[in-house]
């Protein structure tokens, strides 16, 4: 297993305190089996580490997306916060390596387990802020929150073509988009459907898809094209 010294030259921190490190790397079943080397699981820090992390993240959007109403912002912290954005963090810096498991949960393959490593990452957000406090814990999750941010962002602009169009037509009150399905054709298991959007009543874009909801996207999509919006 990787030495606690190398996990903390691959974070960037080094800790006053060692054990507060090895007690955010100890799993329930670990700490079950070894009750004399560990204070316990990491699920109190992970508790903790939850809490420090939406503070973190929180104030990151609300600095940095300033154009985003409180909804949007909401909405893009819980996907920065989420299950599956924190185990591609903890990916980064190959936490799962140096997880402290109990032998069933190493036989399991738990090092790669989304639900263990990415509490792992918490307990490890948790352990740098009482170690060094709020400043050092940011310093170490904002890098990720700035990459995650920009992904999703990228992602959203990329994909969700119906949104973007959206959020352009309520830059004008009283603009109204609109989604027509102008036909489906094909058999029950093979259908192509034409959708047609229209902002207000003027035709802006045609989409075909395997879906209504494909449809509706490429329909979206045409119409940013037609309106001069650059795409990915």
């Amino acid at each position: 297993m990787p030495s606690i010294a190398e996990l903390q030259k691959r974070i960037g921190y080094s800790f006053r305190d060692e054990e507060l490190l090895r007690h955010a790397l100890a799993h329930s079943s670990y700490a079950n089996e070894h009750r004399h080397e560990v204070p316990g699981s990491n699920e109190r820090l992970e508790f903790l580490g939850d809490s420090v992390l939406g503070l973190i993240a929180a104030e990151f959007l609300f600095t940095h997306y300033r154009h985003l109403p409180e909804g949007n912002l909401t909405k893009l912290r819980a996907l920065l916060v989420c299950e599956n954005s924190l185990f591609a963090f903890a990916k980064e810096i190959e936490l799962g390596c140096h997880l402290l498991l109990g032998h069933g949960e190493e036989l399991a393959g738990s090092r790669e387990r989304p639900s263990i490593v990415s509490d792992a990452f918490e307990a490890l957000l948790a352990a740098i802020y009482l170690d060094g406090g709020l400043e050092a814990a940011k310093a170490f999750a904002l890098p990720f929150l700035r990459e995650g941010a920009e992904e999703i962002a990228g992602h959203q602009r990329s994909y969700d073509y119906k949104t973007t169009l959206q959020e352009i037509a309520q830059q004008n009150p009283g603009e109204l988009i609109q989604y027509k399905l102008i036909q489906a054709t094909g058999p029950d298991h093979a259908k192509v459907f034409e959708v047609h959007c229209f902002l207000n009543s003027n035709l802006l874009g045609k989409g075909i898809g395997k879906s209504k909801k494909e449809a509706e996207q490429m329909a979206a999509k045409e119409a940013l094209q037609i309106m001069g919006e650059k795409l990915n």
